[in-house]
């Protein structure tokens, strides 16, 4: 069984280092072309790069395009363990806003409606969210009902840090060496573009990036992004008769043309989808952001030529060039990746198990930075690291899914 004593100075260690991490501005912007994709991802690398040297792990490093990477020295006699990974991204989800995030924390949770704002009457219920019932007697942390809360994935980056401080003050616990590795840009598809495998150094590695306690996964979607800008003419309103196309207009006739029940809210299970993130419109032009999903590779290369038939049919009704599209690619399913080395995934089922915990292996109808990682030659399953409800204001983690998470990792390192 595990061998860990998770004391109140160490579960309020975690509970403030996650809640100062989610005070930190860092959301992401996929229209920026640089990366990170926005200047304030900075100040939380910074702040982590900080904390990690305060902690005395070695070799702590930060790029110029802000990966992080440091390491726990192993402390075996005769070390023939292999380096052993454990990565989590530090931007947040420009879904909603990230700004100004003020975390509450409400201890011994009885299952009741919280009021996260009494302003606004915002409410969290388990009447809406039935997984809160599961955390009855733990202690909750929310939004104000203003932003998302941060937990993906500051909650995997602070797990990570507290479980490498938890190892150098146990040197009794016997581990091989581990290597902490933290991300910009992963909720944009970007996180692991210009991650170096080689000097990482890991034989294979663990995204902090799940959701619910006892997640363990290794398929996850195809994914990609695709653009599509349609551009109208604007003339005077009083005199647009036969000359005005409205880009608004036609943007919404071309959403309408693709399958309702192709959407991330009619979808489950291993069921692909197109889903509309945003939409920039006036009257001269219109502009579509869409992601594209599917765990299949052959239906995911359908759904990106459907998209580019719908453009092409559209121009042929409204005149050419009425349309356009740019699809990039963002991830693919690392289900294949694993074939032979299995092993890491029981590694960290056995890890749960000594945990208390039932590992759930499931597919990730999402993805992480391991499916990219996992192509560049470094395994990379997922794990879960506790939030709820990611990319809103009803966001909400458990300390002790937290908790349950970072006692995960040391399983791993010491196993």
């Amino acid at each position: 069984m595990s061998t860990i004593e998770f004391n109140e100075m160490w579960r309020e260690k975690l509970l403030n280092r996650f809640l100062s991490y989610v005070k930190i501005f860092s959301t992401s912007d996929a229209e920026s072309e640089t990366t990170p994709s926005t200047e304030r991802q900075w100040d939380i690398a910074n702040y982590i790069v900080e904390e990690l040297k305060t902690i005395g792990l070695e070799d702590v490093s930060i790029d110029e395009h802000g990966y992080i990477m440091a390491y726990v020295p192993s402390n075996l006699d005769n070390d023939s363990q292999p380096t052993i990974g454990f990565i989590s991204h530090y931007d947040t989800s420009p879904d909603f806003s990230g700004e100004n995030v003020k975390p509450q924390v409400w201890k011994n949770y009885q299952g009741e409606d919280l009021i996260l704002n009494k302003e606004s009457n915002f409410t969290l219920s388990p009447s809406k969210f039935e997984s809160l019932k599961k955390h009855i007697g733990q202690t909750l942390i929310t939004t104000d009902g203003n932003t998302l809360l941060g937990a993906d994935d500051k909650a995997g980056c602070a797990e990570i840090v507290t479980a490498a401080e938890y190892l150098i003050a146990h040197p009794e616990i016997k581990h091989g060496r581990m290597a902490l590795g933290f991300t910009p840009d992963e909720e944009i598809g970007r996180g692991a573009h210009k991650f170096d495998v080689a000097k990482f150094g890991a034989e294979f590695a663990y995204t902090m990036d799940g959701s619910e306690v006892g997640e363990l996964e290794y398929e996850n979607f195809n994914a990609a992004g695709a653009v599509v800008k349609i551009h109208g003419l604007s003339v005077h309103p009083g005199y647009a008769f036969g000359k005005m196309m409205n880009a608004s207009l036609l943007a919404a006739e071309f959403i309408q043309s693709l399958p309702s029940n192709e959407t991330p809210s009619t979808t489950k299970g291993f069921d692909g989808f197109y889903h509309l993130m945003d939409v920039t419109s006036d009257v001269s032009e219109c502009k579509l952001q869409y992601i594209i999903r599917d765990h299949d590779e052959e239906k995911f290369e359908a759904r990106k030529k459907f998209l580019q038939e719908k453009v092409a049919e559209f121009n042929q009704k409204h005149g050419e060039k009425t349309a356009e599209v740019e699809i990039k690619e963002q991830y693919r399913n690392m289900k294949q990746q694993f074939e032979g080395k299995m092993h890491i995934v029981d590694l960290a089922a056995k890890a749960m198990k000594e945990a208390n915990i039932e590992p759930k292996i499931k597919a990730i109808r999402g993805g992480t930075d391991g499916a990219q990682l996992s192509y560049m030659g470094l395994p990379c399953p997922n794990i879960f690291a506790g939030g709820m409800n990611f990319h809103g204001p009803y966001e909400y983690v458990a300390l002790e899914s937290m908790e349950k998470a970072l006692e995960v990792i040391v399983n791993i390192v010491k196993a």
